[in-house]
């Protein structure tokens, strides 16, 4: 099956922080992306253990050709999976060969570790934590349809409509195919946590929007009336482009910058599919646009979501298990670009409103940011990022 391939490729380019493991499957036009997203995540979760038994059982000195990632990729649906389902090809030849001796180092790590179950050999860090319980949040998308309509939708599909939320708790108690509209957000619908819509006719056509509640705050916070120029500073994937294009109801100007080629046909794709019309796409950095440029002088809004440590995003517990706190370094280099932009953006002439947001906890990245442009605005001081500093923050920001 292609699929062992393609995750085996995924899980080398994220383990080379060439990007995160939902922008890299997304990026692989695979056509199962909930199958080979699943299948990623949990063998990165499983990869200590994957290692020790890939070792102990000698499966990459017996099998020469065979590379570490697929190996790892393989053994982990052979052990810890649902079970090997590659069909009559060459892999299944060669598992098959070597599948009494890796169940063996299995149950031997079990035993020499004091515990029966697969998940028990997982540090605790890398363990199933709140992030599998977060509610599945999805935006009605008002460029195509409308909440009533949406909602009209599911109940036919037979899902049990149970109002709008009164409070946090009425979140945590869906079950089922049971959802509810958000307490605060009037096009927000809210799904039980493992409720998957990848595939639901709504969805690929544009109607719905798979986004986190904490996403669609800054577009929200922003509120730019229809006719307005808005820019987007670093707008890829386009989840908020297109929550702005639909606060404008497509009328006015979105200008949206990102220096990812990849990230941008994907954005543009998305956009297409939201039925998006006002905005204009451009692989530029946001820093070298010119405040003074003509094309912008009506720009009276601007979201600056930059790239950041992504410390307070819930899904790194699946795609980086047991990750710790940011270095130092890495704030450092995130917090300068963060703070160049945030200046930057306030230079804008006609600039009215501005919204600055992250998806990290660090007080390096958010309060420190804003006091220091603060007294960079004040004293005069206030300057563009160097291009050393640049190339720091890109690197470290791991292509968020």
């Amino acid at each position: 099956m292609a699929v062992y391939g393609v995750a085996a490729a995924v899980l080398a380019s994220v383990e080379s922080r060439q990007g995160s493991i939902r922008g890299l499957v997304y990026a692989s036009g695979f056509q199962n992306v909930k199958q080979l997203y699943a299948l990623v995540c949990e063998t990165r979760r499983y990869s200590a253990v994957l290692d020790a038994v890939i070792a102990n059982a000698g499966l990459l000195q017996a099998e020469k050709k065979l590379r570490p990632h697929l190996a790892k990729v393989l053994v982990y649906d052979l052990l810890l999976g649902g079970g090997f389902r590659g069909g009559r090809g060459r892999w299944k030849r060669l598992l098959h060969r070597h599948e009494a001796r890796l169940k063996a180092e299995l149950a031997r790590l079990k035993v020499h570790r004091g515990v029966s179950r697969n998940e028990d050999l997982l540090e605790v860090g890398c363990r199933p934590g709140p992030a599998v319980q977060v509610p599945r949040f999805v935006r009605v998308n008002t460029l195509k349809t409308c909440s009533d309509d949406a909602i009209d939708y599911f109940k036919r599909q037979g899902f049990s409509y149970q109002g709008q939320a009164s409070s946090l708790e009425d979140l945590r108690a869906l079950k089922g195919k049971c959802f509810l509209l958000d307490l605060l957000l009037p096009e927000l619908l809210v799904f039980p946590a493992q409720t998957d819509l990848h595939e639901h006719p709504l969805y690929q056509a544009g109607h719905l929007i798979l986004q986190d509640k904490a996403s669609c705050l800054p577009a929200m916070l922003l509120a730019p009336p229809p006719g307005s120029h808005v820019i987007d500073a670093c707008a890829a994937p386009g989840n908020k482009t297109s929550h702005l294009a639909a606060l404008l109801k497509n009328q006015g100007k979105i200008f949206a910058f990102d220096l990812d080629a990849k990230r941008l046909a994907s954005m543009a794709t998305l956009l297409a599919r939201a039925g998006v019309s006002c905005c204009e796409l451009a692989k530029e950095d946001f820093l070298a646009v010119s405040p003074s440029d003509q094309r912008y002088r009506q720009v009276q809004y601007i979201l600056l979501d930059p790239s950041c440590s992504g410390s307070g995003m819930l899904t790194r517990q699946l795609e980086e298990p047991g990750a710790g706190a940011p270095s130092k370094e890495r704030l450092h280099a995130l917090a300068g670009f963060q703070q160049r932009a945030l200046c930057h953006a306030l230079t804008f002439p006609s600039l009215q409103r501005l919204v600055y947001s992250t998806c990290s906890l660090c007080q390096e990245e958010n309060e420190d940011v804003l006091c220091l442009t603060g007294r960079s605005i004040s004293t005069g001081t206030c300057t563009q990022l160097r291009p050393k500093e640049k190339e720091e923050a890109a690197k470290s920001s791991g292509g968020s």
